[in-house]
């Protein structure tokens, strides 16, 4: 499967050939080089391994529709399955390889439920909590298979679905002290599948529903906006942040973990996804959350904000060069994607490296 190397080879060849980003690279010396160099040879082989075999399954599903959104996950967000699994670079060879069989299929479920509800064409709104049923089970190894097709959409997967759900339970019940991750996991669960339903309400009821729902939190979430907040809601790395917390043997501080990837860094993750799909998302009519604040100089200076925050929380975990290189890595590749430079977006994308601490 060619997919993940290949999007990041691009990208990787475009820093090296823009100096403002092969300085980003460079400017704490050649340890983010060395660790980049890590994450490409040793990381990204094993992710396009298990992509490999779930391509193989999602080609399978008997219906057409399901099936093709299935591979379209698989082929168009390949690069979301490695990013994902990035804090696999830190681990020792057995235990990376384990991590990446919990993230691969747990974030190619994120990426397939996203695209039923993106582009399948008869997903009704009821149908979106019940889909995303699939991840709150999927990261409970205790939780019985479900229906999650029973509101929509109709057809025959062959059992993909539940297939994920059960690979990701399986390698999860293998990790020593799992339980303790329980509670954290089945808040990003809830508040992910919250997010992806009123997100995908009509535009108007969206909005309204976003802030609503962002009201009922703001006591906790007071430093973010409404749209910040959805952003964090929808982002994965605060269950990839605190596992890789337990797979180095810290269970005690898998709640710091939480808190230091949520929201900052998952505010600035879907931020910056929504930066690069700006043109894709007006095209489909779809919100983005980059385009809600008053101008490109207020976005900068949030990204700024939010990166600096989480630079700091990053000190309460050990290692904090790794989350810091993590956090990095994530806005470099996404300021270097192709779709960055096919929206002539690239002097703003760098206005963004810039204050990314």
């Amino acid at each position: 499967m060619s997919d993940v190397i290949d999007e990041i080879s691009w990208a990787v060849r475009n820093v090296l050939t823009s100096p403002a980003r092969l300085r980003f690279l460079t400017r704490d010396g050649p340890a983010t080089t060395v660790r980049l160099l890590a994450f490409l040879g040793t990381v990204v082989p094993r992710a396009r391994a298990q992509l490999a075999l779930l391509r193989q399954e999602a080609e399978r599903i008997p219906d057409p529709a399901l099936r093709r959104e299935a591979v379209a996950s698989i082929e168009g967000k390949a690069y979301h399955v490695a990013g994902a699994c990035i804090l696999a670079t830190f681990l020792p060879s057995a235990a990376a390889e384990h991590y990446i069989e919990i993230v691969a299929p747990l974030e190619t479920i994120y990426d397939y439920l996203d695209n039923l509800c993106d582009r399948h064409p008869n997903v009704p709104a009821q149908a979106y909590p019940v889909l995303h049923e699939a991840l709150a089970d999927a990261l409970d190894p205790s939780a019985a298979p479900r229906d999650y097709y029973r509101a929509g959409p109709p057809g025959d997967d062959g059992g993909y679905l539940q297939s994920l759900v059960t690979r990701v339970q399986r390698s999860l019940r293998r990790l020593a002290g799992y339980e303790d991750l329980l509670p954290y996991f089945r808040e990003a669960a809830a508040f992910y599948a919250e997010m992806q339903t009123f997100k995908h309400f009509p535009p108007g009821e969206r909005e309204t529903a976003l802030v609503e729902w962002y009201e009922r939190n703001r006591e906790r979430f007071e430093d973010l906006d409404w749209h910040e907040f959805a952003c964090a809601a929808g982002s994965q790395f605060q269950v990839y942040g605190p596992l890789f917390i337990a797979f180095s043997g810290r269970p005690d501080l898998v709640s710091a973990a939480y808190d230091a990837y949520f929201p900052e860094v998952a505010a600035l993750h879907v931020l910056l996804d929504a930066f690069i799909d700006q043109a894709e998302d007006a095209a489909f009519g779809e919100l983005n959350f980059a385009a809600v604040y008053d101008g490109p100089h207020r976005f900068r200076e949030r990204v700024r904000e939010l990166t600096a925050t989480a630079a700091a929380k990053f000190d309460d975990l050990p290692t904090p060069e790794h989350h810091l290189f993590v956090l990095r890595a994530m806005a470099l590749f996404y300021l270097t994607h192709p779709k960055v430079y096919e929206q002539n977006l690239d002097a703003e994308a760098q206005r963004l490296l810039a204050g990314i601490a």
